[in-house]
């Protein structure tokens, strides 16, 4: 993709204007390519905010709209970068030292020495090539369709990756060419050949667990990005040597799964009872909350419930529910659960670091009319949750004449002795 410079002066010149406005104007000189010219300023907006650092480079060319909809951003891709970092030069140790598992996690940052060779089997954009290749001496980015190719070439140059090698081809056949490696990374597409979004592992492409084990015989650690919705348990009946999962969620929005591969033979992360270990991320406000623990953990824990409840609710992050790490919360932080099927929680001492929502209960009730009227007294609108409750939020805030929004928290729950209640609440900031 080349842009002459009748084009490049357009995009300088528009770089702020809307989009859609632009494509509107006629286009008096034929010398600017005004397709490609509006597909560079509407991926620079998108940059902005996605990929700030990217949107800083002068000259970096950018893919179609939805190609910029689906890749990695930057928030996403540095967390990987840490990630690697960490199994490589800390030994591939699960948790960093002195930590047990089912606790809050630390994320440590490393020094600049270079690592051994890495591999992107599924390059795209080039997103994530870009922060997980910078540590690495040398990185191959793989690609089957040219055009992606050809952007990542330009884009890597001005980037500075000097280590990177573009292979233009299937990631199947190139794999198998390529030296022993010390890190793989694949993204699957998730999408059918109709456009559809697909979640199963055997409905992407390529079939991670056709390929998992070329892969695992090829690099000491790989890390496969799969769909948020994947189903873990499922996932974990079609993958070998999985020692950690990453739920990675960005302002409380599950954004990917990553599965972290070993060659069982050559790690020092050793599979037992705890392991994976899953590593439930939170990145907002350019803060991360991350909690990690086991299955094993989760089973064995003895979960404290409430007789009633207290002056503070909690409810877990979008990450820790996926994961389904509900008991164990209550060995960790000192609250305790509502009901076995209510994943809210509650204290009597506010819990600053809890890894979720926390809030300041202001009343509460049954359904019972003439409490229901004494609670919503002045109440117009409020934000309703249901949590293991019979209705529908619509249902109910219909049934309450209640208008979305406001500052008020209205959570319709059941407690340990099966009753239903409204609790009103005050979100913490």
């Amino acid at each position: 993709m080349m842009l002459n410079q009748e084009t490049k002066d357009f995009i300088r010149q528009h770089l702020t204007d809307d989009v859609k406005k632009l494509a509107l104007k006629r286009n008096n000189n034929p010398a600017i390519d005004l397709p490609l010219a509006l597909q560079q300023i509407e991926g620079y907006q998108t940059a902005l905010k996605k990929l700030p650092e990217w949107a800083a480079q002068e000259g970096i060319l950018f893919p179609p709209k939805i190609s910029m909809e689906q890749c990695s951003s930057e928030t996403t891709a540095k967390y990987k970068q840490a990630l690697v970092l960490r199994l490589m030069q800390e030994g591939q140790k699960h948790i960093s030292q002195g930590q047990s598992i089912g606790e809050k996690a630390e994320t440590t940052f490393f020094s600049d020495r270079t690592l051994g060779k890495m591999a992107d089997l599924t390059g795209g954009f080039g997103i994530d090539f870009s922060y997980l290749a910078k540590p690495f001496d040398t990185a191959y980015y793989i690609e089957r369709q040219e055009h992606l190719c050809e952007m990542a070439e330009h884009n890597f140059t001005i980037l500075g990756l000097k280590q990177a090698h573009i292979c233009s081809g299937n990631a199947v056949d190139i794999l198998n060419q390529l030296p022993d490696l010390d890190l793989i990374f694949i993204d699957p597409a998730r999408r059918d050949l109709q456009g559809k979004k697909t979640y199963a592992i055997s409905d992407c492409e390529p079939d991670l667990s056709i390929l998992q084990h070329s892969i695992l015989n090829k690099a000491k650690i790989s890390i496969a990005k799969l769909s948020p919705m994947l189903d873990i348990s499922l996932a974990l009946t079609k993958l070998k040597n999985v020692n950690e999962i990453h739920i990675v969620c960005v302002d409380n929005e599950c954004k990917e799964l990553l599965f972290v591969q070993t060659q069982s033979e050559q790690s020092t992360i050793i599979p037992n009872d705890d392991s994976p270990v899953f590593f439930c991320v939170n990145l907002q406000n350019n803060q991360q909350s991350i909690f990690t623990f086991s299955r094993a953990k989760e089973k064995n824990a003895n979960c404290r419930y409430a007789s009633n409840l207290k002056s503070y609710l909690y409810e877990p992050n979008a990450a820790i529910m996926k994961a389904g790490a509900y008991r164990c919360l209550t060995e960790c932080f000192a609250v305790e659960k509502l009901h076995p099927n209510t994943h809210l929680y509650t204290s009597e001492e506010l819990i600053e670091d809890f890894p979720g929502r926390r809030f300041f209960i202001e009343d509460s009730s049954s359904f019972a009319k003439k409490e229901i009227h004494k609670i919503l007294q002045g109440i117009e609108q409020a934000n309703l949750t249901v949590r293991n409750f019979p209705e529908t939020v619509a249902v109910l805030r219909k049934k309450l004449k209640l208008k979305e929004g406001g500052d008020s928290y209205l959570f319709a729950t059941t407690l340990a002795n099966e009753q239903h209640i409204l609790v009103k609440c005050r979100q913490i900031k």
